[in-house]
Order: structure tokens, then sequence, then C-alpha cells
């Protein structure tokens, strides 16, 4: 019986960013909208973007609340133009290295500020297991 490969993503280009957060056995990657989410502890924490600006750096997953301080903190952050209850952090920063490296600390001591829990998949009306429906009207003959 053939089994499916695991899928295997290339290195994306800001992966070291999160380097030091590898160690964690919590530590989880996943693919989201053209870029790959980092998650800690069940927590997203970090999305890295390597497209066009807004899309280039560091989403910063937080609750609005908590802008204010990370701001004053990190001047470089703004809200990000789509995802306005996320940070932005972009790669184009003067700055950009060491404000990563600064942000992904704070990770690492699990700043309560950084970070969000996902929110649990709808489940289909199928179950989880049905197959998909087409939803195109087929022509009667």
């Amino acid at each position: 019986m053939h089994e499916p490969e695991a899928r295997i993503f290339k290195p994306h280009p800001l992966r070291w960013v999160v380097e030091p957060l590898e160690q964690e056995p919590s530590y989880l990657e996943k693919a989201m909208f053209g870029a790959r989410g980092c998650y800690l502890h069940g927590r997203l924490v970090l999305v890295l973007a390597a497209r066009k600006e807004p899309w280039k750096g560091l989403l910063v997953p937080t609750d609005r609340r908590h802008h204010a301080s990370l701001m004053d903190e990190f001047p470089c952050l703004t809200v990000h133009t789509i995802l306005g209850k996320w940070l932005y952090l972009s790669e184009d920063t003067e700055d950009f290295e060491e404000a990563a490296s600064r942000l992904v600390d704070l990770i690492a001591e699990e700043d309560p500020r950084i970070g969000v829990l996902p929110k649990p998949r709808k489940k289909g009306r199928f179950g989880p297991s049905a197959p998909m429906r087409s939803t195109r009207s087929r022509k009667r003959t």
C-alpha cells in the first residue's frame, strides 16, 4: 500500500528569526495565507511573510488592547493595513533584525501581549470525514 508523503516546505527566507524558538517542544509552523504561521504552546505568536508590502516582514498576532504598549516598546511596529487587529514589522525597517530578535525574545519569555489562540475550525455540514460536494449546478439533459 502506498503511504502519502509528508509535505515538505522550502525554507522560508525569514526562518532565521524563529530559530531560537525551534528548540521548544511545542513549537509548530503552518502554512497561512501564503506565509508561515508560528505557534508556541498552541498560540499563534508570529507570522513570517515574504511577499510584497504589506506582506513583507513579520505579523505580530496580538489583541488590540496591547497595540499601544508594544508600539511604545517597538516604535518600528505599525498596525497592519489589512489585518488591523495585528501589528506589523516591515522587513524594510532599518532596524528589522534587532527588532525581530527582541520580539522573539519576548515570545520565548511568554510575554502575554504577544500571541492569540486560534479559533477552532468549524465542522462541515457533513462532518469532518464527509466527501466534498460540488456547489456548481449541473445541466439537466
